[in-house]
Order: C-alpha cells, then structure tokens, then sequence
C-alpha cells in the first residue's frame, strides 16, 4: 500500500544508500525511504494539509552535563514547584475541557433545537416546500461554516482527531494536530457540523480537542506572549507534554460520554503507547474534574436557563429501569448480534476506507472544492432526512401514552411531520431530531412497538452509508454517534422480532446492537464497555455486555483492523505496534542500519558542524571520544541538532582543540536547551557565523546524551523493535558485536521498524512469516 509520507532522517546513520539498491528497489514499494516525496499528513489523504516532514518526538531523557548539574541543584522547594504546577495543569485541564464539553452540548442543542423547530412549526402549517427549504438552507450554512473553518484555516480539524492523537502519544509529531488554529476549528466546527444534521458526532472530536487544550497549557510558557515564569519551563519536553495530552485525551472522553472513568480506560487501552501508575492517578484526577463541571453546569441549566438545553444529568440515555433477565433464546440472540456487528464493523471500515481514499482526490484540488464536497453531502443529509419519511404510513398514537402524542416541540419519540391528529411517523421522528435524541429514543424501553421493522430497516442502511460518506469530509466528524445510531437500530430490530419469546425489552437489544457495531469499528473492549455502561447506568448488563464486545470484536479481526488503525495506516504515520511484525524474527539490528556515520569528535571544528547541518536534516549525531582524549576511539553518546544549535549560536569557541565544557556549564542552564513550545525553534539559518570562527572548536561534552541505549548489532529486530517501542525512542544506537571495530556501527530510528522500509530492503522476506 503506498502512504504518502516523507519520514525525515532522524539519525546520523541517514546518509543515502547504496545507487544499486533504489536501482533494484520498486519505487512505490519504499515510500518512506523517498527525500522527495512529501507528507500531506493531519487529513492530507482526507482533507489535505500544508507540505511538511514528519519528525518524531523526544520522549527520552537526555543524560548530558547540563542536566545532571540542573537536577543535583534542585532543592526540595524547585522539586515541589514541579508537582504542584504538574497536578495544577491537569487540574485546569479538566476545567477547560469540562467548559468546552458543556458549551459544545449548549449550543449543538440550541442551534439544531431552532432549527427543528422551525421546520416542524412550518410542517404543522402544512407548507411542506417552504419547510424542506429552511430545513436544507440552516443545514447548508452550518455546513459551510464548519468547512470554510476547516479548509481554510485549519485543515487538521477535519475527522475525529483520534487517530492523530494516537499516533502523537506513539511518538509522531505531525505537522499543526494540536495548534490552537486546530483547537479553535475543532470546537466550532463541531458545533457547527453536528448542528448542521450530518451524521457524526462531537464525541471524538471532543478527544482532540482535550489533547489540544492540555498541548496549550503545557507548552512551558511563551516568550512570544511574555509567558516566561520560571515555573512553566520545567514543561519544556516532549515527555512531560506527552502525559498532559494522555490526560487531555481522557478529558475529552469524560466531557463526551459523561463518562470519566470510561476516558481514563479510553486513554489506557486506546490513545496511550506508553503508561505508568501516576500517570493513572492524573488521568483519574483530570476526569473527575470533568465530571464535577459537567454536573454543576448541567443542575444550573434544569432552571431553564440554558435555552433548549436543561434536560438530563451525567446519564446521556437512563435505561436504568429495564431489569435484565435473559433466558437461552436472548443468549443465542446476543452472540448473534455479536457476529452480526463483527461482520457490519469490518465492511464499515472497509467502506470508510474506500471513501476517504476517493475523497483524497477531490480533496487535493483545494479549497474551494472540499466546501463544495461539504455542500453536496449537506444536501443529500437534508433530502435523506426530510423526503425518506414521506414514504412510511402514520401510525396511531399508542393508548394510556404519558407524553403528548404527536410531539408538537423539538424533542420526543413522536413526530407529527405530515400526519393527522392522533398519529405519528416513527421514520421521521428519528431522522427529523439530534443524534442524542435518536439514541435515546431507540434505547427508550417503554414502548417495544414504537418503531415499525421497515422503520428501522430504513433508518439502519440510512445511518451507516450517510455515515460513511459523511466521515472524510473537510469537518470535524466522530464515528462513535452514528456507530451507535447503526447498531441500536439493528439491535432494536432484533428486539422488535424476538419480542414474543425473548425476555429482554427491545431497549436493551438496542443497547447490545450498539455495543456489538462498536465492537466491529473500533476494536475496543474494556473502555467501550465502562463507556456504555456510564452512558445508561446500567450496570446489570455488564456480562451481556463484555460478551457482545469480546464476540464482535474477534469477528471483525478476522478481517481487517479497526477504524482507527486504518486511518493511521492511510495517512501514512508511522505508527509502532505494540507487537513486532513476524518477518523482523528474521532479521538482526545491523541488517537495517545504513551507513556511512556522520560523527563528531568530542571538541569537534565549527566548520564541520555547520557543513553537516547544512547539508543533512538529521536530529542527532554520535559523538566520538578519540585520543588523546581517550587511549581508544569510544563512543561519547549523542548531541541533538537543537542543542548543537543553541551552543553554535552562543559562540564557546576556542581556537584550539581543547576541553572548555567547564566554560559552558557556567555560562548555561538547562533551560536554555529545552525544547520550544508550538512556536518556532532555532533554526540553521538564523546563526552567523563568520569565515573565522568556522576554524575554531567547539567542546561537545557537556551538551551530549552520555548514557544512550543501545543494542548489539546481532538482536533481532524484533527485539529491538519492541525496546524501541517500550522506552519511546527516537534513536537506539547499534554497537558492534566484536572489538577492534568503530564504536558504533549506526542508529535504529522509527524509520527503520516501518514495513515499507525492512520490506523495501529485503523483499524476498514473506511478510506473513
């Protein structure tokens, strides 16, 4: 499969390769070994996105003097700053994140509540053509707001965010994912794409948009905006970032469902390639603070104060009065349902699959194209929407009925649309309402014969192919809605059938439907399962439930991977399983390692440096202690391109070749070094350096990594690829087996582990085996 990707030489080992081996290489076969090839990631098989390289995130600690001297020189006091401000930020966090979740829900309810209103008010007055044109005209003006923000401003925020922020977590840095453009469009294009009736959801945008909000808050302070208290710096790291964005990532799942303990899962099983036990303590501690936001502004709107929004709590769908008790027919029913949403899951990502690498093409025209594409699914969600009732009966109202019936307002389960008195269409009240309500209405167990089957029948193939070519386009779009939409109709279906010798209600059918089509997309288990559970209060159906999940699950693996996975693989980030692939048994570290090294001597020559900065994009280079420094050449460690940078432009030269790394540990603190937030860094250009000091000497000691990891070059690679994966590397030096060799033999870096690459190398090697 091609991905369109340019990985960019992380390592000193990236020099080019052997002319014979691209000559006996398929071209298309090695993409990421390609320097002209451009990665169009965040959408850019979607959407599109501005041309830029894909670089891998420093989550390793670099051992160097400078931050030896800072850590020895922390007193106790520097050291509880650190804490406090580390569980202050995953406190504000959850703040944030709890307001934003509660203001998206706010207004999604408000905007779609007027806009079902006016058409419903225009339905009863029996001016049908005027109703379908405010209905499809509201529709298209959020619709092109949401896309307008996307295309044009940030072409990121496009999709649900979860793939990408997956891929961050694992150590990719792609190109403006979580910049506060792509925070700003994700939260109104939500608003404004869910409100304009498409079929997503706010929900995996929410999860974006908490890792957005915490990549905000640990950026470490700014100089651009005089953000510089001493006590942000000490987030200057990717690795202090990447716990803040895992926290983030909970957050968004907290704020979505009302589910915190369902987003520390979410977090842990999904998002996360790296966990440990503090790391579940903050995550915990962010969405209980979710948690705490969501229910104090949710009582303070049941005053109505809040517009159309004031129903409901932290429960999205209380089906808490259906008391499960199956027998062996609702057993045999809900493996059933498990197969069934195992088989539907897979051809749904098949689909997507297929969709978003067809719209990849209408998208790469520009602009203006992807607003097009948006209008044209906008109108096609409208004629869906409102001519598909049309084509259904009235039913009568049912007897003893507390609500009123038909629904004259924006929410109920039953819809007048063109009936007469007394009678409702059961098409139209689930496709004419939010999502939310849609849900709540299929999971409702008061009523098993409120849907005709030809109802449901039609509002299944109607929300999993508007579901499928809705996903992809220039929007912020979740998948979780109009997956549970999907399977809670062909749950309910089954309920509806089985109702005469089954004993759980049509509800609760409903409920396991959309558990099993979850199951099928995303490949979740144990966090799709507390989700649910928080989302209905319903813990009794905790074992049907872990049974539906485990069964769609096994089926739909059998075909191909989850949603997100695919969506990964189709952006071409270079994501690293948790597992190493079966071929790399066969092989050993130094078959993937390319040389000739790009080394530095300890006290190296400025000329030198700059020359191989200039020519080369690599971001660390082996330093090599040679005599007389040593009796023999050794390997010193690793300086990163950043910290040669910062030590060029200060300008500890010497004019001869000598240790001066002394000098440099008083003029510097490790501050200096520290990785710049979303702003630029420094770059190569903006040194000047004169013909001069081009032949004097710099000391590399203090600035290098002295204690790297590093293999034998015999391990296998699928060893290495799991070390690499486990500590979150972005370079494992390869050491060679025997003496009398040079002290490293090159660098492993994530490029190295991707299949295209090994593959590329070696493609006699069955890539099953």
């Amino acid at each position: 499969m091609e991905n369109n990707v340019d990985i960019e030489s992380e390592g000193g080992e990236k020099m080019e390769r052997n002319a014979s081996i691209f000559e006996e290489s398929d071209m298309i076969q090695e993409p990421l070994l390609l320097k002209s090839r451009i990665n169009t990631t965040s959408q850019i098989a979607i959407v599109g996105a501005n041309v830029c390289p894909i670089e891998s995130l420093d989550y390793e600690i670099v051992e160097n003097d400078l931050f030896k001297q800072d850590w020895r020189s922390r007193n106790k006091v520097q050291i509880f700053q650190y804490v406090f401000l580390k569980w202050a930020l995953v406190l504000l966090i959850g703040l944030a994140t709890g307001l934003v979740g509660f203001f998206n829900n706010l207004a999604v309810e408000n905007i779609a509540g007027f806009k079902l209103l006016l058409t419903g008010n225009l339905m009863l007055k029996e001016r049908y053509y005027l109703a379908f044109a405010a209905l499809a005209g509201c529709n298209v003006v959020l619709a092109t707001c949401a896309a307008v923000l996307c295309a044009y401003i940030a072409p990121s925020a496009a999709g649900s965010g979860i793939p990408e922020v997956k891929a961050y977590l694992n150590g990719v840095d792609a190109h403006s994912i979580l910049a506060p453009s792509t925070l700003f469009v994700k939260i109104f294009g939500s608003i404004f794409g869910v409100a304009a009736g498409f079929v997503v959801g706010k929900e995996g945008p929410m999860v974006h948009t908490g890792a957005c909000i915490a990549n905000l808050l640990g950026q470490g302070g700014s100089r651009k905006y005089h953000l510089t208290w001493k006590w942000l710096r000490y987030f200057k790291n990717d690795r202090d970032r990447r716990d803040l964005i895992t926290c983030g990532a909970a957050a968004g799942v907290a704020a979505a469902f009302r589910a915190p303990v369902g987003g520390v899962l979410f977090a842990l099983e999904e998002a996360a390639s790296w966990w440990r036990s503090a790391l579940l303590w903050r995550t915990f501690f962010t969405t209980a603070v979710v948690a705490v936001v969501l229910k104090s502004l949710i009582e303070y709107c049941k005053n109505e104060k809040c517009g159309l929004f004031g129903e409901g709590g932290l429960i999205m769908f209380d089906i808490n009065n259906s008391v499960p008790s199956y027998n062996t027919i609702d057993l045999l029913a809900i493996i059933l349902l498990g197969v069934i949403g195992g088989i539907f899951g897979s051809i749904y990502n098949y689909l997507v699959d297929k969709v978003l690498r067809t719209y990849s093409i209408i998208n790469e025209k520009g602009p203006a194209f992807r607003v097009l594409l948006v209008i044209i699914i906008s109108i096609i969600t409208s004629c869906c929407a409102f001519g598909v009732p049309w084509f259904v009966k009235c039913i009568p109202c049912p007897d003893h009925l507390k609500d009123v019936c038909p629904t004259k307002g924006r929410s109920g389960s039953y819809k007048s649309f063109q009936c007469p008195d007394g009678h409702y269409n059961d098409l139209a009240s689930l496709l004419l309402t939010t999502n939310d309500d849609a849900i709540r209405s299929l999971f409702s167990p008061l009523n098993t014969n409120e849907f005709r089957i030809t109802c449901l029948v039609f509002f299944f193939f109607a929300m999993y192919f508007l579901g499928i070519i809705t996903y992809g386009i220039a929007i912020p779009s979740g998948l979780f809605i109009p997956v549970i939409l999907a399977g809670a109709s062909y749950g309910r279906l089954a309920g509806r059938l089985l109702s005469p010798i089954a004993n759980l209600d049509c509800g609760l059918f409903a409920l396991l439907g959309a558990a099993s089509f979850l199951g099928g997309t995303m490949r979740m288990t144990v966090s799709l399962c507390v989700i649910l559970l928080e989302l209905t209060d319903n813990l009794l159906m905790l074992p049907l439930m872990m049974l539906v999940l485990l069964i769609s699950k096994t089926v739909a693996d059998c075909f191909n991977k989850g949603v997100y996975d695919q969506i990964v693989i189709m952006k071409g980030l270079p994501f690293l399983e948790a597992h190493a692939e079966p071929y790399m048994r066969h092989l050993v570290a130094g078959d993937v390692v390319s040389g000739p090294l790009i080394t530095f001597s300890a006290v190296e020559k400025v000329g030198n440096i700059v020359h191989s900065l200039r020519m080369t994009s690599h971001n660390a280079f082996p330093v090599i202690d040679e005599p007389p420094i040593t009796d023999a050449p050794e390997l010193c460690g690793l300086v990163l391109r950043s910290h040669l940078l910062v030590l060029l432009k200060g300008k500890m030269f010497t004019k001869h070749r000598r240790l001066s790394g002394g000098e440099t540990l008083k003029r510097y603190h490790a501050f200096d070094f520290a990785k710049a937030g979303s702003g630029k860094g420094l770059k190569l250009e903006d040194l000047e350096i004169e013909m001069e000091e081009m032949e004097m000497f710099v000391d590399l000691h203090p600035i290098t990594n002295t204690s790297p990891y590093t293999v034998v070059e015999t391990m296998s690679l699928a060893k290495a690829a799991v070390a690499f994966r486990e500590l979150g590397l972005r370079h494992l030096c390869v050491v060679p087996k025997t003496p009398g060799r040079p002290p490293i033999v090159g660098i492993l870096t994530r490029h190295d582990f991707m299949p295209e690459h090994v593959l590329g190398l070696y493609p006699h090697i069955d890539a099953h085996k």
